[in-house]
């Protein structure tokens, strides 16, 4: 037989150092730490939800103003006086808004009596046949027979007229109201927020790059610092762009006998910092003039929108955008359409700062 070792006597359990054990219960801490801090900023994003729309646009503008905030602050009249700053540009924004909303309020006002007047002449008699019908080169017959069984006769008893007097109008009216009413309410709160972030100027910017440098290292402030360029960028290619073509459509459309031919500009304004909406609105503008007997009129304002148009969308807006961005055109405009898809209008903005970030991280990936 095969003689068994002596039984060893059981021990004591190994120990665990201290340095271990500390190590662990650290590890454990910032864990718990991350997820209640996660946690908090999340309950913190809900508690806000309605009001980040405004803070999102504050943000945006603050952004484009930043090298005027600063240019100005350079001045020596201006030097420490970060309110009287705040205050004059956050004035600024709100007068650019404010102006035409209001110029649009007052043509709507002038032209409501007139509208009213037509209504009531159109439920009487109908609506009568333009000239040009007649003069069509083809299906002139047709359009005419239509017209006198749809349009011709007394539309008091029509299904539409009928309709203007129902009660989807007014629920059509209330929900216009509400929206509107909280439109307003978000642009009070982003004025209240564009003026707070102004106002902390420089070191709300220093302190916003030294917490993403120690959270995520130097290349997060690199980062940070190419999406403002590109919202700077982005907001210089479609707002100063859109401007200048309504600016000189305004004046072809004075010039040619559009009416209302401000209110027109700014509408065309507003339409052309989208990229491709413009046309919508001269081409109108040019049936109307057609519809009124003035073909040369119609055919100026179309031909001179569309050169206006391509030269601004061709040659202008890429080199203001793509040169702060450093993207292909083509992204710019995925970034402007995708965005405005996604996130409205404040998408806009944000597509092209994304696409800058899609474009650093597959620079850097490939290097």
């Amino acid at each position: 037989m095969i003689p068994r070792p002596p039984a060893v006597p059981p021990g004591p359990p190994p120990r665990v150092s201290p340095g271990a054990d500390t190590h662990s219960r650290r590890r454990m801490q910032r864990a718990a730490s991350a997820a209640l801090f996660t946690a908090l900023v999340l309950l913190a994003l809900w508690v806000v939800r309605d009001f980040i729309p405004a803070v999102a646009w504050a943000c945006v503008i603050a952004t484009s103003l930043w090298p005027l905030f600063r240019r100005i602050e350079r001045q020596s009249a201006f030097n420490g006086r970060t309110t009287i700053i705040a205050t004059f540009l956050t004035v600024l924004v709100a007068l650019l808004f404010v102006l035409p909303a209001a110029i649009g309020i007052a043509q709507a006002a002038a032209e409501a009596h007139d509208v009213t007047v037509w209504l009531h002449y159109v439920e009487q008699n109908g609506i009568p046949m333009p000239d040009f019908v007649s003069h069509l080169p083809f299906g002139s017959e047709q359009v005419m027979n239509w017209w006198n069984t749809n349009l011709g006769q007394p539309l008091k008893a029509s299904p539409a007229m009928k309709g203007l007097h129902g009660t989807a109008v007014v629920t059509f009216g209330r929900h216009f109201g509400a929206r509107a009413a909280h439109a307003l309410m978000v642009f009070g709160f982003t004025l209240v927020t564009l003026f707070v972030i102004l106002q902390a100027g420089p070191s709300l910017s220093g302190a916003v790059l030294k917490g993403m440098r120690r959270a995520f290292g130097n290349e997060s402030a690199q980062l940070a610092e190419r999406m403002a360029g590109a919202v700077r960028g982005t907001v210089s290619g479609l707002v100063v762009v859109g401007i200048g073509e309504g600016v000189l459509l305004g004046i072809a459309y004075a010039v040619t006998g559009v009416a209302h031919a401000t209110l027109l500009g700014v509408v065309t304004a507003i339409a052309a910092m989208l990229p491709f909406c413009a046309p919508i609105v001269f081409c109108c503008a040019g049936l109307w003039l057609f519809l009124q007997g003035g073909t040369a009129g119609a055919i100026g304002v179309v031909v001179f929108g569309f050169v206006i148009v391509f030269i601004a969308e061709h040659f202008v807006r890429p080199v203001l955008i793509g040169s702060s961005t450093r993207l292909p055109f083509l992204l710019v405009l995925f970034g402007i359409l995708g965005g405005a898809e996604t996130f409205g209008l404040l998408g806009v903005f944000i597509g092209p700062a994304l696409m800058t970030v899609l474009m650093v991280l597959w620079t850097d990936f490939v290097r």
